[in-house]
């Protein structure tokens, strides 16, 4: 009998080698060691093949290793088993958006969205991918609501002015577009979309501000240069001109479309 109780539990330690746990796969996972970590996830599926959070996890280290297909299987299994599981529809969102099928991310980030629609991330994420596929005034609408959940991320800002401006609400891109400046100083990009939405609602001493203080961090901003310019002309500067003609020089293909009078 005792030869027996020691047989059960060698047995035991064993099998305990061969089928992992949950818990050791995702220490592996938040450790960044994905490898060990699909291994371990792989051990507990063998047993429960339907463990969600389990293949959640996978997926996700699978998506660490840039192993897309895998993951992509395994968020689909997800879905077999319940079909109104967010994460696992963000998941493959996410895996189109890296592959650039932006009309696919929509797609799922939108069904990811009814079930998760406290994420930032999906929500975030589903509002660039609309403004991919140039659903601009969803896209102004999802990220305001990223917005709400995240109100000190400058990216949030920053594309709901590239929504707004392409649905000619050139006002409220202006307001996004300072609002990601303040949350973000040093981002020439948004500092140069702003002053062009500063010219577009007529705000030229604004636009060339902006532009002269793009220009100081980056001398080399050609289209900074000729809307300098632009805005130097219609504020009856006549260094305007200056400005367009060495823009132009340079390779400015707005500089060149704007020669008039010069």
């Amino acid at each position: 009998m005792r030869h027996l109780s020691k047989f059960l539990i060698v047995l035991a330690l064993g099998l305990g080698s061969c089928f992992g746990t949950f818990s050791e796969g995702e220490l592996h996972f938040r450790n960044g060691d994905y490898d060990q970590a699909i291994s371990e996830f792989s051990k507990t599926l063998f047993l429960n093949v339907t463990d969600i959070k389990s293949l959640h996890l996978r997926a996700r280290a699978y998506e660490e290793l840039e192993k897309y297909e895998d993951a992509y299987d395994d968020y689909k299994r997800i879905l077999s088993i319940d079909p109104n599981y967010g994460q696992a529809h963000a998941g493959i969102g996410k895996l189109y958006w890296k592959l650039e099928d932006y009309r696919q991310a929509e797609n799922h980030l939108l069904k990811a969205a009814k079930y998760e629609g406290d994420d930032f991330e999906t929500i975030f994420l589903l509002g660039r991918a609309m403004l991919q596929n140039k659903n601009f005034k969803s896209a102004d609408e999802f990220l305001g609501y990223a917005k709400e959940k995240n109100p000190k991320d400058a990216r949030v800002y920053f594309y709901q002015g590239m929504a707004r401006s392409a649905i000619g609400d050139t006002f409220g891109a202006a307001g996004s577009f300072n609002m990601a400046l303040e949350l973000d100083p040093d981002n020439l990009v948004t500092l140069y979309n702003l002053g062009i939405a500063n010219m577009a609602t007529g705000e030229f001493q604004w636009a060339l501000e902006d532009f002269e203080k793009l220009l100081k961090k980056n001398p080399n901003h050609v289209d900074a240069l000729a809307r300098k310019g632009m805005c130097k002309k219609v504020l009856k500067d006549p260094t305007g001109c200056q400005d367009l003609i060495l823009a132009s020089k340079r390779g400015s293909q707005i500089a060149k479309m704007n020669m008039e009078d010069c």
